[in-house]
């Protein structure tokens, strides 16, 4: 039972500290305000976190989190199909990009990372090393069943992120200026299709 008070804990935290990121910004949250606003000491906190930039960084693997994972036997699976394993990972990625929540601690992250080395090595592993492993990896089974020309998966697995992430910056972009982003959402489908057009067998 007290597990599940700490891991309850832990979560409302988190929860008020993304609300108090993205009002406030970075520099703006104090532990002392996120731990107000959970209704607990500042010292009990520090049960669950070092300090601010833990939790931050907490919040980041969530921001930065992979649309599946390629153990999931569904995920082989679509990979031997193809262009389904393609659509399945755009679908899931787009779902994130344009969730209210995670695109404006996406937008907090963005400029975090010029500044902070601990996030920068967050995103490089949680974001980049994990989401090119999912890709590369489908596309190892691709080639395995002939769906597409054969070729080094790692580069056709950053060729394919490369775009995704740069639309879901669009996406970020324009939703900081309050601009629609409704277009945006037709460009990760026309991704797929044009891309699969050039790597098919």
């Amino acid at each position: 039972m007290p597990i599940n008070k700490k891991s309850d804990t832990k979560q409302k935290i988190i929860t008020s500290a993304k609300k108090l990121f993205t009002q406030y910004g970075y520099k703006g949250t104090s532990v002392r305000k996120i731990a107000s606003d959970v209704g607990i000491r500042e010292s009990a906190l520090y049960n669950h976190f070092k300090n601010k930039e833990e939790i931050f960084i907490e919040i980041a693997k969530e921001i930065f989190a992979l649309p599946f994972a390629f153990e999931d036997k569904n995920v082989q699976e679509l990979a031997t199909q193809g262009k389904p394993f393609l659509e399945e990972y755009t679908k899931q990625y787009k779902l994130i990009s344009f969730d209210k929540d995670k695109k404006s601690m996406f937008n907090l992250l963005l400029m975090e990372l010029l500044q902070d080395k601990s996030i920068r090595e967050q995103f490089i592993s949680e974001f980049h090393n994990k989401n090119i492993k999912v890709l590369s990896g489908g596309f190892f089974v691709m080639m395995q069943n002939a769906r597409i020309h054969s070729s080094d998966p790692m580069i056709i697995a950053y060729e394919f992120l490369s775009t995704l992430f740069y639309i879901r910056l669009q996406v970020a972009i324009l939703s900081f200026d309050d601009k629609s982003t409704d277009d945006l959402s037709k460009q990760f489908d026309k991704h797929v299709d044009f891309f699969w057009d050039a790597i098919k067998a």
